[in-house]
């Protein structure tokens, strides 16, 4: 998976942009990131698993930190996909 892979669109309303995205595959939403003003970092978590997230200094950080999450997680279905060959 490059970064390429995940697609990052910034969240807005009304034309304002705002500090969030959300990152798709395809048309499978697979991660959030979210700017957290109190407590100064970016927030990651995905809707694929429920006690997925993390945090990062910046957004950049937080996009890399959900891939690296999303590469390890999708591991466990290898060999569900090998069989299937």
């Amino acid at each position: 998976m490059s970064t390429d892979t995940i697609i990052w669109t910034q969240g807005g309303i009304s034309e304002v942009p705002l500090a969030r995205y959300t990152g798709q595959v395809g048309s499978v939403a697979v991660a959030t990131i979210e700017y957290d003003g109190s407590n100064r970092l970016w927030t990651w978590w995905s809707p694929l698993a429920e006690d997925i997230w993390g945090h990062a200094q910046d957004a950049d950080g937080a996009k890399q930190a959900a891939e690296v999450w999303l590469r390890g997680w999708l591991e466990n279905f290898r060999p569900f996909f090998e069989m299937a060959r």
